[in-house]
């Protein structure tokens, strides 16, 4: 589908943006959308201040509260925490809301904007995993997304990726100009940073953990290549040392567990199952190493927060991670169980290889800050509406 012609609009006006937001609400803070929602969290507030020919209206559910008194929230409702009425309400009622609240431009944050809709639009898309690797998805999620994240990209303005991997795979799948996607990366809330050496020792103690363990942070799902660090942890048996994978359970996670009882290390990898967002920090700092295996990312949030927290990480050389990452991991080929279990022998016993890595982490963190993607967040809305940009500094592109 053609997108329509851009119409230029007065220039020396406040142009009013809708956003998207409804994944912001609390129902929705789960698995999949868990990533989305910090994303949020982290630019809504460095967006409200950056450009003064823009105000903004959130649509959000029930339970987020204000982000900025400059930003205005539109609450929906409870009942979108529910995905079938969230996405009739985001296709039949959005649009008919747009259109009464005097939208100049609608932003939607998660992939899909309602196509019926005769509004410019920018749409964010975090990364095409639905496409990439499909067996992933229930077959209904699979074709609404598929079906209507390219129609979204096609008829848009703009399209907002946060990685330049995903930004490739959208070009691809899409067949859409380059030209009209731009990259931002998300940034690192302030809190993650290494904790006091008391803090961890009275964290290790609370939560009763061991004195060393490799530690994955993430969903418990195939797409990030559990099962294969479970292999390759039980092939490497570094003594003494704990696997210990925390995160809530998302699809098909039932094969990770049989994968552990396989192979009789249930008291070797530990669960703990999702943790409260202020305790993160501390499961960085208190790890030995982390590791992030997964075979395909939209950007890998996770990894980024380990960095800042200068826990020596281990990622897989696959989609966007080596963007983030840069010279501060150790990478190894995806989907290898012998190089992985050699790359945790290697980090579990090199201490210099690990002080280099704890060191470099935060260095490379520094780079992705929420200001930055706030600046280039609002740029796209200017070039969406044909207002002119000024030159934004930073990471993101």
């Amino acid at each position: 589908m053609m997108r329509s012609n851009p119409m230029r609009v007065p220039t020396g006006r406040t142009y009013h943006v809708g956003l998207n937001a409804l994944l912001l609400g609390s129902g929705q803070a789960s698995y999949r959308s868990a990533g989305i929602h910090r994303y949020l969290c982290g630019l809504l507030p460095s967006l409200t201040a950056t450009h003064d020919r823009f105000r903004y209206t959130a649509f959000v559910s029930n339970g987020y509260s204000p982000v900025s008194s400059k930003m205005h929230l539109y609450n929906v409702g409870p009942m979108v925490g529910r995905p079938a009425i969230r996405i009739a309400w985001e296709q039949l009622v959005q649009p008919w809301v747009a259109l009464r609240e005097r939208i100049d431009l609608l932003h939607s944050m998660a992939f899909v904007s309602p196509v019926l809709a005769n509004i410019p639009s920018v749409v964010t898309v975090y990364d095409l995993s639905f496409l990439r690797v499909p067996d992933r998805f229930r077959p209904a999620n699979r074709l609404y997304l598929s079906l209507f994240t390219r129609v979204s990209c096609q008829r848009a303005r703009r399209v907002i990726t946060i990685s330049e991997s995903t930004k490739r795979d959208v070009v691809a799948q899409f067949n859409i100009s380059a030209e009209r996607v731009d990259v931002i990366y998300p940034g690192i809330n302030q809190r993650f940073r290494p904790a006091s050496m008391e803090a961890v020792a009275d964290f290790r103690a609370r939560r009763g953990l061991p004195d060393e363990f490799v530690l994955y942070l993430g969903t418990i799902e195939p797409r990030k290549n559990l099962s294969l660090l479970i292999q390759a942890f039980a092939k490497a048996r570094p003594p003494g040392v704990k696997l210990i994978c925390v995160g809530g359970q998302g699809w098909m996670y039932q094969s990770v567990f049989e994968t552990v009882e396989e192979l009789s290390m249930s008291r070797d990898v530990l669960f703990p199952g999702f943790v409260p967002n202020d305790e993160l920090p501390l499961w960085y700092s208190a790890a030995t190493a982390f590791v992030y295996p997964s075979s395909y990312e939209g950007f890998g949030l996770p990894v980024l927060e380990a960095l800042a927290c200068s826990a020596p990480t281990l990622v897989a050389d696959a989609a966007s991670l080596p963007e983030v990452v840069n010279d501060a991991a150790l990478l190894i080929p995806p989907d290898d169980i012998d190089a992985l279990a050699d790359a945790l022998s290697l980090m579990m016993t090199d201490a210099s290889l690990r002080a280099e890595l704890a060191a470099a982490g935060p260095v490379q963190a520094k780079k992705f800050d929420w200001p930055t993607a706030g600046r280039l967040t609002a740029r796209s809305h200017a070039r969406a509406l044909e207002v002119p940009v000024r030159p934004v500094s930073g990471t993101s592109h």
